[in-house]
């Protein structure tokens, strides 16, 4: 038997593949705008943190 058939047995499975796909966007989304948002010389100072504990 494939896994499909396994899958189509499960009732309320598309709720599923549905509530993943709406908090992988959720989350996506979230992101974007915290990029978009954030101000330059906050993403600048967090790029140099790891080099930044090298002499200690």
């Amino acid at each position: 038997m494939k896994f499909i058939n396994y899958l189509e047995k499960i009732s309320g499975v598309d709720i599923l593949g549905l509530t993943s796909f709406g908090i992988f966007f959720i989350f996506f989304i979230v992101m974007l705008t915290w990029v978009f948002k954030t101000d330059k010389r906050s993403i600048d100072e967090m790029s140099r943190i790891p080099l930044d504990n090298q002499d200690k």
